[in-house]
């Protein structure tokens, strides 16, 4: 194998990578490689002079028997060459070129990363001997040559710690591959071929590390698809996190809540430390991805980048037991770990700042908002109505979004206003809102997408009146309990509980779906049947995870019947009793934590705890409907598109029969399918038919005095 022609340690023998001439970072590791080769020149040379039969075509493949008497007949020197005067010439011109650049403000990624992970001047060659096939291929037939083997292109221990130090097998050199060496712990370079002698051992550069070098900014395949985008807040208690850095800390426990900004509050923070964040979403995290891994390429891009991780949610970590949350905690680098959990001691020996996550204000929301509508393409600028686009200081207000979910949110609405071709409204904002509601709930209740408005609500003006205070308490609470300071005075949470109490069919259920929809916020009706259970502790736990779910979503919560649930403690004459009061008093003290929007809707309202009273911040009575409102029930319910009859009786009929909303639906929808099946307009004899089969249903008698003149279409 012939060595390559030229003169030894000129840049010219190596082949320049685009962009050395005129970036100084690039030069210095073109000339520190021209620096290797004359190394690699000179070990060729030596091992012409000692190769018996250098024409040998076969060489590499089997081992000569002179070879072998070579060997044999005496034991070689160990020491064979320290530093030659053309390597040190070419060392010093790439050294001296590197200070000028660095003395001008120009940044050199090599010395950069032999500071950064503490690497020796014999570390800083090892990496280049390994680096050199992955930007030259003339060293991998070189190598080939040296190592005395075609299939070896990469560099082995050996052969790396000959041309690092021109001592092969340097007993001090062999020190800098073990495994707590900053080379190898560093992840910046990787013995392969455990099973080989430690001297023919191969070293491979990790392409990431190689990359950089080159200044390619893109960041490890394997943290591409974590790494996500955060919209930094600056708030107060970002600060005590900025300066723990400064001091050297490498890690901070952000405990946060929905709709908090704890993540977007710890970028701010690195960012103000002078540090580039890099934000990894670990829910992104597959059943297969070995953390470690994951946590030690993290911790090397950090290192080689000047940044700091902010890692979340910590329980993604902590399902996979503590281990995995210290994969990450005692990393290398600075370390901001985010989750809803209270810390556990055990997931660090590291001592952590605490931080509680803040809720963003009002204006900070908006801004967001603002913001990425602004940016994205088609949106509507900033501003509000006077500068053409819906105002989210207004319409989102009672959304508890992070800043992260609003961005996505906001992206979500443009997208969809840009695929129906017309601008965003305030619609689109509120949709692209519940899309960021996790689905955990869904699987313990109905989510129903509210479709009634006011309008459809017939109710006495004093009841209409309180539902519509009960709206605007939900839309600013945040202004009243934050922005005001009502909230600081109490241990409560933030939650809005309600109860409806009423006949069936008054119009509780409708109410709630009404109220709903005036807030832009999907209902979800609890399902009793997952709740309800014969076993002990059962029923507090599924209770728990609907509150713990309804905690993470905008929206609104319905029990429905909720007396079944929320019944009255009675006194204790066994266990049956004992445990069915345990249920009712956790279910109290877990109301009282809860963040949301809560509506519990009785026929019998004297049924419910009287505990319950205390908590609930409303209780609205559903009266059943007088004369005028079932009169305006049935108008209602006999919609224009509704063919009539020259017959109907619609006063006779709200003036005779004392129906709720609920009932008169069912007789409208019951009359307008015979009308439908008799195939002419609906008639006072369709809803006369339907009152009666309401009435069969009730368990009541058709009597004359009641139906009157129409007594005779009953029978």
């Amino acid at each position: 194998m012939a060595a390559t022609q030229g003169s030894p340690g000129t840049l010219a023998s190596v082949p320049d990578i685009q962009g050395a001439t005129s970036d100084p970072s690039l030069g210095y590791l073109v000339a520190r490689l021209a620096a290797v080769e004359v190394r690699v020149r000179e070990a060729v040379e030596r091992r012409r002079a000692q190769d018996p039969d250098p024409d040998d075509r076969f060489r590499g493949l089997y081992i000569p028997d002179s070879q072998v008497d070579e060997i044999l007949g005496g034991p070689r020197a160990l020491f064979e060459a320290g530093p030659t005067d053309a390597w040190l010439a070419a060392i010093a011109a790439a050294e001296a070129a590197a200070d000028g650049a660095e003395h001008g403000g120009a940044p050199i990624r090599l010395r950069q990363v032999a500071r950064t992970f503490g690497l020796s001047i014999v570390d800083t060659d090892v990496l280049l001997v390994a680096l050199a096939p992955d930007l030259d291929p003339r060293f991998e037939r070189l190598y080939a040559y040296l190592q005395d083997d075609v299939s070896r292109r990469r560099a082995s221990t050996g052969l790396a710690i000959e041309l690092a130090t021109g001592i092969p097998g340097a007993a001090g050199a062999r020190a800098r591959l073990d495994a707590a060496a900053p080379l190898i712990a560093g992840g910046l370079l990787l013995v392969e071929e455990a099973d080989r002698p430690f001297l023919t051992r191969s070293l491979r550069v990790p392409d990431r590390v190689a990359g950089h070098l080159l200044q390619d900014p893109s960041p490890d395949s394997r943290l591409a698809m974590l790494v996500v985008e955060s919209r930094p807040l600056r708030l107060g208690a970002g600060a005590a996190i900025a300066r723990a850095i400064d001091a050297g800390m490498r890690l901070a426990y952000v405990r946060e809540r929905f709709g908090s900004a704890g993540t977007s509050m710890a970028v701010a923070a690195i960012e103000d430390a002078g540090l580039a964040p890099i934000l990894l979403d670990l829910d992104r995290l597959s059943a297969t991805d070995d953390v470690a891994e994951i946590a030690a390429v993290a911790a090397r891009e950090c290192r080689l980048t000047g940044s700091a991780l902010v890692v979340g949610p910590a329980e993604a970590l902590a399902e996979r037991g503590a281990a995995a949350v210290r994969a990450f905690s005692e990393l290398a680098c600075p370390v901001v770990l985010v989750g809803s959990r209270p810390w556990d001691p055990a997931w660090s020996r590291r001592t952590p700042i605490l931080v509680d996550a803040p809720m963003p204000s009002i204006a900070d929301r908006a801004r967001v908002w603002s913001e990425e509508l602004g940016a994205a393409p088609g949106g509507p600028p900033p501003g509000g109505p006077a500068s053409g686009g819906p105002d989210p200081a207004i319409e989102m207000i009672q959304f508890r979004l992070s800043p992260e979910q609003t961005v996505r949110a906001a992206r979500a609405a443009t997208s969809q206003a840009a695929a129906e071709g017309r601008s965003v409204t305030a619609d689109d904002l509120k949709a692209g809102a519940r899309s960021q509601n996790a689905s955990g709930l869904e699987r313990l209740s109905r989510r129903v997408r509210p479709l009634v408005t006011w309008e459809d609500l017939v109710l006495p003006h004093e009841v209409s009146e309180q539902l519509h205070e009960l709206a605007s308490r939900a839309r600013f609470r945040d202004v009243v309990l934050d922005e005001w300071g009502m909230g600081r005075t109490t241990i409560k949470g933030r939650g809005l509980t309600a109860l409806f109490a009423g006949d069936s069919g008054t119009g509780k259920t409708m109410s709630a779906e009404v109220m709903a929809n005036d807030l832009g916020l999907d209902l979800y009706v609890i399902d009793l049947s997952t709740v309800i259970d014969k076993y002990v502790g059962e029923t507090e736990k599924n209770l728990d995870r609907i509150f713990s779910e309804a905690d993470r979503v905008n929206g609104v919560l319905l029990f429905d019947e909720a007396d079944a649930v929320f019944g009255k403690r009675s006194d204790v004459k066994d266990s049956h009793d004992r445990y069915a009061n345990v249920e009712v008093a956790y279910l109290l003290q877990r109301m009282e934590l809860f963040d949301g929007v809560a509506i519990l809707t009785t026929n019998l309202r004297a049924n419910l705890d009287e505990a319950f009273t205390r908590r609930l911040d409303a209780v609205v009575d559903f009266p059943v409907p007088d004369d005028g409102g079932r009169l305006h029930l049935w108008q209602k319910h006999l919609p224009p598109g509704v063919p009539r009859g020259t017959d109907l009786d619609l006063a006779f009929l709200s003036r005779q029969f004392r129906f709720s909303g609920g009932n008169i639906r069912n007789i409208a929808l019951a009359g307008a399918y015979l009308a439908a099946a008799d195939g002419r307009p609906l008639s006072m004899a369709h809803l006369i038919h339907g009152t009666a089969r309401e009435y069969q249903k009730l368990g009541r008698l058709c009597v004359e005095s009641e139906f009157g003149p129409y007594f005779g279409l009953v029978a």
